[in-house]
């Protein structure tokens, strides 16, 4: 058995490729996030993996659009988002398969 602490995981991000990690796999990525209202995280795609973002409490703004507590938002690749928190918020995000270096901003 292993066991860690999410506050030692950066970003939330626990499950990956990627130091430090409760479990490393290529498989995919896995992060429990959380956002202050007001925080953002600018326009981006990926070119590889589908992003699985669920709201778990609070409300936020990806791809111009307003989600809250309980809504699933799947980004294919290719497909643009950007964030923003409008309230205190929780996210479970899921990347597939697991990319690293995947990340594309736009301008």
């Amino acid at each position: 058995m292993k066991s860690v602490k999410h506050s030692e995981m950066i970003k939330g991000w626990f499950v990956g490729g990627f130091t430090p990690t409760a479990h490393s796999t290529d498989a995919c990525e896995v992060a429990v996030k959380h956002y202050k209202a007001g925080e953002t995280e600018g326009a981006h795609y990926h070119k590889v993996a589908t992003e699985i973002t669920m709201v778990l409490s609070g409300r936020v703004r990806m791809a111009g659009q307003e989600w809250g507590a309980g809504d699933i938002i799947v980004l294919e690749p290719g497909d643009v988002t950007d964030f923003e928190a409008l309230t205190d918020a929780v996210n479970v995000v899921v990347k597939t398969p697991g990319a690293l270096n995947d990340k594309f901003l736009v301008d």
